[in-house]
Parts: C-alpha cells; structure tokens; sequence
C-alpha cells in the first residue's frame, strides 16, 4: 500500500469555525476523515498532518523528499510568500499535487500568486474539501 503525506500549513485546524463563508462548516477532524477514507478507497496509506509552523512543514517536506512519498500539500498562507516552502517543494521525489480549498485567484490580490505552484505536479482549488479527494485521485493514478 503506498504511503501519501497530506500536509496542511497555519489556520487549518480551525476549520469549521475559521471563515465559514469562505472554508465550509466542515471541520479538521472531517477533513482527517474523508483524506483517509479517500486514500483507502484508492488503495492509499494516507497520513495527514497540520502544522502552522513553517519550520515544521518544510520538514515534513524534507522527510517525504528522502522517503519517496508522494504529498498532497494545502500551503495555506505560506503559498504566496514562503520561498523556503517552494525550495523544499522543488526537491520532491514523487508527485506533490498543491491543493486549495477556496479559489485563490477569486479572493484578495495577494491570494493570487502561488511561489509552490510552479514546482508542484500539479495544482487543484475551489472544491471545499472535494479539492483534497481529487488531488488524492491524481497521485494515486499518476
């Protein structure tokens, strides 16, 4: 069974009482639920963390580099101004698919650029949580 990080950066632990409006009512521990019952269902080993520590992630991105573990990443803030993220991004080994999930490019101006995007495999917002199910889709097939 293959093993898949998925990585949530600062303020997704507040999910469900963070900005409804923009987030959804469904909480972390539904986010937890859904990347996990996803991954089995796909055949995946699916472990998910959060931090709001950048130092934390940029380790956790350093772990999965050496181990070959292919990532599911929501940066969160850390998308639009952490180059530190975006380099240890760029020395993954397997797929790492960047995922949001509200539309950055509707929301506020500095939302709209992405330093991870350009290193990541590939890139899934604006689905709620639906985008974290779909960037599982998209290691698990390529």
């Amino acid at each position: 069974m293959t093993l898949v990080y998925v990585l949530n950066g600062p303020n997704l632990s507040r999910l469900g009482t963070r900005e409804p409006d923009v987030y959804g009512a469904e909480t972390y521990a539904d986010l937890v639920t859904l990347c996990e019952e996803t991954g089995r269902s796909l055949g995946l080993k699916v472990e998910v963390r959060q931090t709001d520590s950048e130092a934390e992630l940029i380790g956790w991105l350093h772990e999965a580099a050496d181990g070959r573990v292919p990532v599911v990443l929501n940066p969160a803030a850390f998308t639009h101004y952490s180059y530190a993220v975006r380099d240890a991004v760029a020395m993954r080994t397997a797929p790492l698919v960047e995922v949001h999930i509200s539309n950055p490019a509707a929301r506020e101006e500095f939302r709209h650029t992405s330093v991870v995007s350009a290193v990541a495999s590939g890139t899934v917002t604006g689905f709620g949580l639906r985008s974290y199910v779909l960037g599982l889709h998209a290691v698990a097939t390529g």
